[in-house]
């Protein structure tokens, strides 16, 4: 018996991968984060699979089903949104599936910084723009941040910001950052990456309250800032270049 973690991806069920389907489709026992995971995915369960929805239980109920598929031989899929390496509760869960001496495996997602990156149609890396990309949230009520991580600390670097289960706060987060980007500076919304309600706001660091305030959005949307979001001008990689020797290209002779 196996507790297979997945990372069912940002909300487009075509979206996980084929080792996330395949290893769905032959637990006997799925458990799933019913408020983010599209119920889609369920299609690909085995007939006749035990499924239970854990938006609405807490980390014991949660261990006690893992608990009891273990003792019935059951192997589990556990589904969690986006990928399972960022805000996902996973370590959590392995501490007490290694304490119990369970098994598990896990497999990666599309996270949803990278679904809304293309729903903006952009490269968040781009040379001599921005090479540098921070994953990072706001306080909240089920999460408390290290006081060292904060958005003023982050911003200091100019880096392309990434900011999570931030919504709520964006006020605050445009106080924070304008004094180091600059009030026009591009900044972008984008509420349930991938998913068929998904939607986009542009604007800068100086607009983008204002115009959510006109479209409010839910928790899930995620903000990010940064000047590669709308860059007028960048130099074209090197890599491509045609005069840049590389051990992949052809030498002349």
């Amino acid at each position: 018996m196996t507790v297979h973690f997945i990372g069912a991806g940002p909300g487009a069920p075509d979206l996980i991968t084929l080792r996330g389907r395949d290893l769905i489709a032959r637990s006997p026992v799925c458990l799933f984060a019913g408020s983010l995971v599209p119920r889609a995915l369920l299609e690909h369960c085995p007939k006749g699979a035990r499924i239970i929805d854990t938006a609405p239980m807490s980390l014991d109920e949660i261990s006690a089903e893992l608990e009891r598929a273990h003792r019935s031989g059951e192997d589990v899929a556990r589904l969690h949104s986006g990928d399972l390496s960022i805000w996902s509760a996973l370590g959590e869960q392995i501490r007490r599936l290694d304490r119990l001496g369970i098994p598990y495996t896990i497999t990666p997602g599309v996270p949803a910084f990278a679904a809304a990156a293309a729903a903006l149609g952009c490269e968040l890396t781009l040379p001599e723009v921005g090479q540098s990309l921070v994953l990072t949230r706001t306080p909240g009520r089920a999460s408390a941040m290290p006081e060292h991580e904060t958005l003023d600390a982050f911003a200091r670097t100019q880096a392309t910001l990434a900011i999570h289960l931030s919504i709520h706060a964006i006020d605050q987060a445009v106080a924070d950052l304008t004094p180091h980007y600059g009030a026009d500076c591009p900044a972008a919304i984008v509420f349930r990456a991938s998913w068929p309600e998904q939607r986009v706001i542009r604007g800068t660091l100086e607009t983008i309250a204002k115009k959510l305030k006109e479209a409010p959005m839910e928790r899930t949307a995620l903000i990010l800032v940064g000047r590669v979001l709308e860059p007028q001008d960048f130099r074209e990689s090197a890599l491509y270049d045609a005069d840049y020797q590389r051990r992949f290209r052809r030498q002349e002779t």
